[in-house]
C-alpha cells in the first residue's frame, strides 16, 4: 500500500479536473432556460464521477448535496484507514472540492494537492482526518472543511460505520477490499458491505428523501455507486422520495470491475442491488441520439463509432479503454422495465473517459423538463 515516489515526480501534484469546462458553464448560466422552480438535487456516488455531476448541477443553480460511499481503502485513504483508524476521507474530499465557491481560490487548490514526497497523501485527506481526530466527529470535520472552501452544498457520508467491500466476480472468485475489487481481472457480479451493525447516516437519508432529482453517478458502478445502495435505509429513502432518479451510465471501462459489460448490464447490476423499479431515467452516451423507433442495430453501431475486433486489437488504447455500448434491443428492454433511456453524445472530446459538462447539463435539464411534463 505504501507509495514510493519516482525521481521524476513533482513534489506537489493536483488531481486532473475540467475546471475550464465548468467555468464556461457558469459563464453561460445567464442565457440558459433554467428550471422555473428551485431544484433540490442529490448525487449518490463517489470517486471522480460524483464531482462531475455536482459541478454540473451547481452550474444551473440546483441546490446540490452529495451522499458518498465509505468503502474506499486504496491510496492515501487506505493508508489513513489502516494506520490512523479514521473514516475514509478521499471521496468526501473530492466532493467538497467540487462544491467550493471558487475553484481558483488558493486554499481550494491546495486542498487538492497530492504530496508525492509524503506517501502520495492529499492535503484535503490529511485535513479531514486531523479534524476528525480533533473534534471527535467526521461530520464536524466535513462541516469545517465545507466552511473553509465556501462549499455551495453539503456532503454526507452514507454511513459512519466502518465497512469493507466484498465482491463476487463473474468467474466465481471472492475478493475483499474496494481497491482490489475495482481492479479485478474479470467483471464483478455482486458486491456487499461487511461491517458490524451498519447504519445509514440520518442526514444522508433526509437529503435523499427531500430531493427533486436523485443522480446516480457517473463513476465506478460496483465500487463507488452501489456501495451507497447497500447501506440499510438508502434504497428505502430513494423509494420514499418524490424526486426522479437518473442513472448516468459510464462512458467507458478503464478498470476490471465492469470490463466488457454493456450499458444494459450496468443497469441490471443496479437492479440486482435493490434499484429495480426505482430508476426513472438512464443517460447513455451515443454520438447520435438513438431512436427507439428505429429497428436498425447496424445503424446505431455505426453512429456510436463501433469498431471491429481486429481494429481494436491493433490499438493499444483500446486495450485499456473500452466504450460502454447499447443496442436498440437493449434500450427497449430497459424501457420495458419503466426506465426512460436517453442517449446523447456525452463524451468530452479532449478526454474520452470524461463526461462533457455542457452535454451533461443539457441532459439533466431535459430530465427535469420530462419529469414535470409527466407529472402534469
Amino acid at each position: 500500500m505504501e507509495y514510493v515516489p519516482r525521481p521524476t515526480d513533482a513534489p506537489f501534484v493536483r488531481e486532473p479536473s475540467a475546471t475550464a469546462a465548468f467555468a464556461a458553464l457558469s459563464d453561460e448560466a445567464a442565457e440558459l432556460p433554467l428550471p422555473e422552480e428551485p431544484v433540490n438535487a442529490v448525487v449518490i456516488g463517489g470517486g471522480t464521477g460524483a464531482p462531475v455531476s455536482i459541478r454540473t448541477l451547481l452550474s444551473f443553480g440546483a441546490r446540490t448535496s452529495a451522499v458518498v460511499a465509505m468503502a474506499d481503502d486504496g491510496g492515501s485513504t487506505g493508508i489513513l484507514r489502516e494506520e490512523a483508524d479514521v473514516t475514509p476521507p478521499g471521496d468526501v474530499r473530492k466532493c467538497i472540492a467540487a462544491m467550493a465557491a471558487d475553484p481558483d481560490d488558493p486554499l481550494t487548490r491546495a486542498f487538492k494537492y497530492r504530496f508525492t514526497f509524503a506517501r502520495n497523501h492529499t492535503l484535503g485527506n490529511l485535513m479531514l482526518s486531523a479534524l476528525e481526530d480533533a473534534t471527535g466527529s467526521f461530520p464536524e470535520a466535513i462541516a469545517i472543511c465545507e466552511r473553509l472552501l465556501g462549499a455551495r452544498g453539503a456532503v454526507y457520508p452514507s454511513t459512519l460505520t466502518r465497512v469493507t467491500l466484498e465482491a463476487l466476480t463473474r468467474d466465481g472468485r471472492v475478493v475483499e477490499g474496494q481497491a482490489v475489487a475495482c481492479h479485478s481481472r474479470t467483471a464483478l457480479e455482486r458486491v456487499r458491505l461487511v461491517g458490524e451493525g451498519i447504519k445509514a447516516y440520518p442526514p444522508a437519508l433526509e437529503a435523499i428523501r427531500a430531493a427533486d432529482l436523485i443522480v446516480l453517478g457517473p463513476g465506478s458502478l460496483f465500487t463507488s455507486i452501489i456501495p451507497n445502495l447497500l447501506v440499510p435505509g438508502v434504497v428505502d429513502a430513494i423509494r420514499a422520495s418524490r424526486g426522479a432518479c437518473v442513472f448516468v451510465c459510464s462512458l467507458a471501462d478503464m478498470q476490471g470491475e465492469t470490463w466488457g459489460l454493456t450499458a444494459r448490464e450496468h443497469y441490471e447490476a443496479l437492479c440486482d442491488h435493490g434499484m429495480r423499479g426505482l430508476v426513472d431515467y438512464m443517460l447513455v452516451h451515443a454520438p447520435d441520439p438513438l431512436s427507439l423507433e428505429s429497428p436498425s442495430d447496424e445503424a446505431f453501431a455505426a453512429a456510436s463509432g463501433g469498431r471491429g475486433a481486429a481494429e481494436a486489437a491493433d490499438d493499444p488504447d483500446a486495450q485499456r479503454i473500452r466504450p460502454v455500448g447499447i443496442t436498440y434491443q437493449d434500450a427497449r428492454a430497459i424501457q420495458e422495465q419503466g426506465t426512460v433511456v436517453l442517449t446523447r453524445c456525452l463524451v468530452d472530446p479532449a478526454r474520452p473517459t470524461w463526461h462533457d459538462p455542457k452535454a451533461l447539463r443539457d441532459a439533466f435539464l431535459r430530465v427535469l423538463k420530462l419529469c414535470r411534463s409527466r407529472r402534469r
